[in-house]
């Protein structure tokens, strides 16, 4: 074997050990900045996945999902963001006063009417935020309420309408609501374009990433 022979095989072990350090590297760094939960985070997350599989096979199989009702529509699993525990709050509902009844559009551009109800307030990283609750009713005279918001993911990686939050009212005005956004969800009207779904307002952009919750499910 030659001199230039020999400094080359040396030099390939070397970069080869190189790349093997720099592979382990990456691999302590990452698993460092996993997050430690605890048992009752643990429990959490796990419970929310299994949400989520519940779901997935009901959006598929329901004949009353968008993916079935109104022509068929070709489904996958529905896209999330990992569960966070970060984004669970709880807060009372301070109702306005006075009780604005506004007007909000449908995706089809149908002007609907509804009542800005009240707002849970939150903090995230220490700053307070407010999420809006309207008030509607359907026909027959049943009263509902709704939660919708646009935040800083809106349009990239999540649904660009926005996203809602199922809410019930109780006749406590002590309750103390939990507010978590990684129940959001699509509207029907991400799925298919068959479905028309109420647009949040100005109002109702909360001005961080609510990475939580549902993702986009169109590309």
């Amino acid at each position: 074997m030659t001199q230039i022979t020999r400094i080359a095989a040396h030099l390939s072990v070397k970069i080869s050990v190189i790349r093997v350090i720099s592979v382990l590297l990456l691999i302590i760094f990452f698993t460092g900045c996993g997050r430690n939960y605890t048992p009752e985070q643990k429990e959490y997350i796990s419970k929310i996945e299994k949400f989520r599989q519940n779901k997935n096979l009901e959006m598929k199989n329901d004949p009353a999902s968008p993916f079935n009702k109104k022509g068929k529509v070709e489904f996958h699993d529905l896209n999330y963001f990992d569960p966070d525990p970060d984004f669970v709050f709880k807060s009372k509902l301070t109702e306005y006063n006075p009780k604005d009844t506004i007007v909000i559009y449908g995706t089809k551009g149908e002007p609907r009417k509804a009542v800005r109800f009240g707002y849970l307030a939150f903090k995230y990283e220490n700053i307070p935020y407010k999420l809006n609750v309207y008030q509607g009713i359907i026909a027959g005279g049943v009263t509902y309420y709704s939660i919708w918001f646009t935040d800083k993911t809106t349009n990239k990686e999540s649904y660009g309408v926005g996203r809602y939050i199922d809410f019930e009212k109780p006749n406590d005005l002590n309750y103390l609501y939990e507010v978590d956004f990684n129940l959001s969800y699509n509207p029907y009207c991400a799925y298919s374009p068959n479905y028309s779904c109420a647009i949040p307002t100005k109002e109702d952009f909360i001005p961080i990433e609510i990475k939580a919750g549902e993702k986009k499910f169109h590309d």
